[in-house]
């Protein structure tokens, strides 16, 4: 099984969010590491970039359903596995 890239993932979003890479965990609140949703949307296009992936993500309808740091490793994690079995690799 392919190693998943959460450190990549938490780099990410302590780059873009400018949040202390320490802090990051999946269990940390988004909203109580005041990770707006413009950080979130420069979150988003830096995984995509990153992983080659499309993150079913719009900052005004589905922000909310980004409630942890766990949801978006989950996020790409799922779009990671929907590539890799649509490349049949």
């Amino acid at each position: 099984m392919t190693q998943l890239p959460i450190d990549e993932i938490l780099d990410i979003v302590a780059q873009k969010a400018l949040i202390d890479r320490s802090k990051l965990n999946p269990t940390a609140k988004l909203a109580d590491l005041n990770v707006s949703s413009l950080d979130m949307v420069e979150v988003m296009f830096a995984l995509e970039d990153k992983f080659g992936i499309e993150l079913p993500f719009n900052a005004n309808t589905n922000a909310d359903e980004f409630e942890t740091v766990g949801d978006v490793i989950a996020l790409v994690e799922k779009q990671l596995a929907v590539k890799k079995g649509a490349s049949g690799g």
